[in-house]
């Protein structure tokens, strides 16, 4: 199976060797994500909370772009940097699946990209 690179609008510019998102057979990959402003290309201020509400809006224009929906979600890997922090993104997870319940790995890593508290990867089925 060859994997394609998608073009997507929604996806903040690659910083790095790296695809924002790829399709491989029926299947969409998408980078984690974290929170990064699209008008200024900086991380969002506010902390963990702040950032999680710009993934879940990126991850929105990207799945819909995609010409996919929730309800194609397969698998979503949520990385923090602190599990003591989880509760509310929770919470604001449970808003963004609007019902769907793909499988989810969540872990706390030492640090992520551009100091972010929180990133987001999602991988969706479309067949």
């Amino acid at each position: 199976m060859t994997t394609t690179p998608l073009t997507l609008a929604a996806a903040p510019p690659a910083k790095g060797p790296y695809s924002a998102a790829v399709r491989a057979g029926d299947w969409l990959v998408f980078a984690g994500q974290i929170g990064i402003d699209p008008e200024s290309g900086a991380l969002v201020p506010g902390g963990m909370e702040a950032e999680a509400a710009r993934i879940f809006a990126t991850l929105d224009a990207l799945i819909a772009e995609a010409g996919a929906t929730k309800a194609d979600l397969a698998r979503v890997a949520i990385f923090v940097t602190d599990l003591a922090q989880f509760p509310p993104i929770n919470e604001a997870y449970e808003v963004f699946l609007e019902g769907a319940r793909p499988a989810r790995t969540t872990v706390q890593v030492a640090a992520l990209p551009a100091g972010a508290s929180i990133e987001v990867e999602i991988w969706i089925h479309t067949a």
